[in-house]
Formats: structure tokens, sequence, C-alpha cells
């Protein structure tokens, strides 16, 4: 049974499906990507406004996050968290099409959503103003805390907002995701959380070229056929390359780690007899525990040491992110499983249908009568799909995967839960190219079931919480145990992030040159 409260932001979100529809669309074809999403976070920033609260621009320091407030009239009461994410991924920039094509004007290595976060944000958002509608409705008593959580493509934002206190004070935190792998699919976490998260930029610098042939008892070279020191590329490409070779030593052949990487800058000596001055190239660690990812984190360090001594450099590292292991909590689990059941699993129509269908003609496949997959359309109760996802784990690990939502579960009761994306049935031996996931992100017919669900998911769990007193203490007495007394108890992690935001790097965005908005690599 829902209660009146409940009702009322049901009904909201069915009002306003056309706004999240058009919503989505916009972020969408924003398509910024980490620590660059300038057009998104003024969108959130203005909208939140225009609906009644009060928000902090740039909070924690990072110029696209944000913090926004909502206190009901009759004051007092819990407080409740949700979030946004907005950030794109470079080099996937699809439309919102049935075939193979970038947004217009951009080519494919321009940003684009894969997960997507534009359905993400926009569902949060749309729960959150559901939930601020009732509560004013019927006179609820409490507070509704929204933050804007840049670059989670990097584990960015959500560190750094704990580390500086965005996260404390609450009552419940709400945590949405896309997904369809399976078994997480419509479902929400239980035991199992996302584990750590290391990332760091090394730098390295060749500020001194005449130091080598010093060394070599040789003048500065004054000719094009002189020696010269091996500059800053090629102690990049020593660290690539020794870092791939000693991979399969670095941790244990268990865990579902793994380490992926990105060279962010390169160059800066073209065509001439002098030495690369500057190379960046960022590691992304995702690991179970904190212990695996300072154990790989020394022997990153270490080969960067290695790669800078060879080549006539120096080296820097500078940190984009650590990330705690996740937190359960099985009574906030529960709150939003209810609320789940409620709403029930997204359903995609005839017109969706029909879309995906063309997408299936268009890449040569028979056309099938349902599409989609059929576990998309089905809720899987969560203790069901903690089973499933435990079959491949070891009794020891206790965290799987890499999500940073981990960090806000360390100051407040914490629910994750996944609501599906579209996702297509496959022709046995087939599988889709990665664009027809994009796109299905993108297409209003396709996206939009999962954004309404998750928005009428999360404004019944919200308002659950504001309104039922001994869920919320539930929730809390669970926080205190696993924590060993809360913040600052004796099971508890505090908050790594002692760096400061990396917002001053290399990371791939649109420019604005005399050819117009571009990305950075031209179309």
């Amino acid at each position: 049974m829902t209660s009146a409260a409940q009702s009322t932001a049901l009904q909201h979100v069915e009002a306003g499906k056309a706004d999240l529809s058009a919503w989505t669309r916009t972020i969408f074809d924003f398509g910024e990507t980490a620590w660059r999403e300038y057009q998104s976070a003024a969108w959130y920033v203005d909208t939140l406004r225009r609906h009644g609260f009060s928000v902090e621009e740039g909070s924690g320091g990072m110029p696209t996050a944000f913090c926004a407030h909502w206190t009901s009239p009759a004051g007092g009461g819990p407080t409740i968290g949700l979030y946004a994410e907005y950030d794109a991924v470079p080099g996937n920039c699809q439309d919102a099409a049935t075939v193979k094509r970038p947004r217009p004007g951009l080519s494919e290595h321009a940003g684009g959503h894969t997960d997507p976060h534009s359905g993400l944000g926009i569902s949060a958002l749309g729960g959150l103003l559901a939930t601020r509608h009732a509560m004013e409705r019927h006179g609820l008593a409490g507070t509704l805390r929204f933050t804007g959580e840049p670059a989670e493509k990097v584990r960015g934002s959500k560190p750094i907002h704990a580390a500086k206190g965005y996260y404390d004070g609450l009552d419940g935190m709400l945590s949405f995701h896309p997904f369809y792998m399976l078994p997480l699919c419509n479902t929400v976490r239980w035991e199992t959380h996302c584990g750590a998260a290391y990332a760091m930029i090394y730098r390295f610098i060749c500020d001194e070229p005449e130091a080598w042939t010093r060394a070599a008892g040789a003048p500065i070279p004054q000719s094009h056929s002189a020696i010269r020191a091996p500059g800053a590329n090629d102690a990049l490409m020593m660290m690539y390359m020794a870092s791939k070779a000693l991979r399969d030593s670095m941790l244990t052949h268990q865990g579902g780690w793994s380490i992926s990487e990105a060279i962010l800058t390169a160059g800066q000596a073209t065509a001439d007899n002098l030495p690369a001055g500057l190379a960046e190239i960022q590691y992304m660690i995702r690991v179970p525990s904190l212990d695996m990812a300072e154990q790989v984190t020394g022997m990153l360090d270490r080969n960067a040491q290695m790669a800078a001594s060879m080549t006539g450099c120096r080296v820097e590292r500078h940190w984009v992110c650590k990330s705690r292991p996740g937190l359960a909590n099985h009574a906030m689990a529960g709150v939003v499983w209810d609320a789940f059941k409620t709403v029930g699993p997204p359903l995609w129509g005839e017109e969706a249908r029909g879309i995906a269908r063309q997408i299936q003609a268009n890449l040569g496949l028979e056309p099938m009568e349902n599409p989609f997959l059929a576990e998309c359309e089905r809720l899987i109760e969560p203790t069901a799909a903690e089973a499933i996802l435990r079959r491949d784990l070891p009794p020891s690990q206790l965290n799987s995967t890499s999500d940073d939502y981990t960090d806000m579960s360390w100051h407040a009761p914490t629910a994750r839960f996944y609501v599906a994306r579209p996702a297509l049935r496959a022709p046995e031996g087939f599988t889709y190219p990665g664009w027809v996931m994009n796109a299905l992100g993108g297409i209003p017919e396709t996206i939009d079931p999962m954004v309404v669900c998750a928005a009428k998911t999360l404004a019944l769990s919200a308002l659950r919480l504001v309104e039922d007193g001994e869920a919320r203490r539930s929730a809390r007495r669970e926080f205190e145990e696993r924590t060993g007394g809360g913040i600052g108890g004796s099971n508890w992690i505090a908050p790594l992030a002692d760096y400061p935001p990396p917002i001053g790097f290399r990371w791939p965005e649109y420019i604005t040159t005399i050819r117009g908005r571009e990305w950075w690599i031209p179309t």
C-alpha cells in the first residue's frame, strides 16, 4: 500500500513524463566528458533553482559539481540524499538513431553516453522533484539534498565530496544506476557491494635535456644529427609497456580486478631534434579491497620511477581518485525493494519494439517480435541476485566490480539499485556493436521506460524514509553496527581523498576555435 504522499509522487512523475523525456535527450546531446561537463552542470543548476532549490555551484572545489537543498515549509524532519551523474565517455559519440552515426557536427571520437548517465541523472531529478512536490502537498517535514557528481567515469567527484562533508548528516542516501548485466538487472544490491578504485596520473617531465649529454661528456647539441635525451614520450612508452608486461605479477589471479590506462598528453616537440618535454598517462585500478589497490599502486610507482630514470626525466604522481569499497545496508535495501515491487519493472511498448526492429534490420538481422531481453522486463529479488553473483566469487571476497557510490555508504545508510536499460536479444552467435546500446540510451521511446521507472522508485523510497521513522532507525542501527559506531567507529573507513580535484589536466573536451565548437580531435 502506498501512502497518500507516495501516490501523489507517482502521479507527479506520470504527469511530467514529457519533461523527463526532453531533459534526458538534452543531457544525452550535450555528451560532455569527465571534469568538462559545463553545459550539463549549468542546466541542472538552473533547473533546480527554478524548482525552488538553493544550489551551491562548484561544490568541493569542482567547477562542474553542485550541491542543492530544499527544506519543506514544515521544517525539521530527516534529510534524504539523491544525486545526478552526467558525464559521457570520449570516443563514443553516437546519435539517437537506428544506424551508426555520430551526433550532428561531430566525429565518432567525441563524447557520448554509454551507461547512460544522461538517463541516470534525469531519473534522479524526476524522483527528487516528485518527492519535493509530495512533501509540500502533504505537509511532510524534511530536507532533500541533491548533489551533482561529475567525472564518474574516472571515479572523480564522490571521494572528494565525501572528504569535504557533503554526505554527512544524511538519514539515507539513494543510489540508482542503469544496468542490464545479469543478475544485477531490476534489483537492489544486497551484501556484495562494489569494491575500491584508485586512479592516478603519472606525469613525465624532461625539463633538463642538457643533463643527458652533459652526463655523456658531450656539449649541448647544436645540430639535428647530435645525440639527444630520450624524453617524456619514451618514458611514457616504457611505463606503458613495463606495466603491461608485469600486470600478471601485480596481484593474485582472483578477485575480478582490472587495471586500465589512458594516455592524456604526449609530444610537445613536433618533428625537431628536441625531446618531448611532457607526457601523461592515467591508470585506473579496480579491486575488491584497499590493500590490493595499495599493492598495485606501489608497483606502478616503481615502474614510473624506473622509466623516468632511464629517459632523462622526472616523474610526478597525481591522484584522480581514491575510492573506498562499499558498505551494505539491508534495511535500506528493503526500503527500495518494497518501492521497486510497487512500481514494477520497465516495460517497452510497440513503439520501442518497432525502433529496436529497425536497428536489427539495419544490421542485417531478422527483426524479432519482441527484440528486448526478457530479463529487462522482470524483477529479480535481491537475495536471489546476490546468490547468483556469489557463484563466481571466492568466499573471502567481500566486494566486486567498481563504482564510486561506495564513498557515500560510509557517511549515511545507503541503498544501491539497478533498473534495466534497454538491451536487445541477439541471435545465436551474434554480438551487437557498441553503438547500439549507446543509441538506445538516447532514443526517447527506448530510454524513457527506464527513466520513469527509476524516478518512481526513487520517489517512493525517499518518501518512505521521510514518513517512516522506524525504517530510518533500522537503517541507522545497521549502519552503526557495520561501522562499529557510525562515523569514526571502530570499523569505519575514513575518506581517502587527500588530494585536490584533478581538474587541471588535459582531459578530453569540446573546444571553441575559429571553426566553431568542436571536439579536441577535429572532425
